[in-house]
């Protein structure tokens, strides 16, 4: 497999909404960064469904290196 595309070195900060269903890029090469447009078909990487349990505001990975998909921890700090 190949490593995935890192598109920012930087969090993305959304708002998500209680029970709403958002689906993660993992593989970078969505358009439609952080979330998911198909764009991994064929490359074996798979979107990660999102689902929170309450109204908030999280920090979604860019570089797509974190340890705690789909959040990020930091780790764009040292790529």
């Amino acid at each position: 497999m190949d490593l995935p595309k890192i598109v920012s070195k930087s969090p993305v900060k959304i708002n998500v909404k209680k029970d709403t269903r958002y689906a993660w890029c993992s593989c970078g090469l969505s358009s439609k960064d952080p979330y998911c447009d198909g764009s991994h078909k064929g490359t074996g990487f798979k979107p990660m469904i999102v689902k929170e349990e309450a109204d908030k505001t999280i920090f979604l990975c860019s570089c797509k290196n974190t340890s705690n998909s789909p959040y990020c921890d930091g780790t764009h700090n040292n790529l």
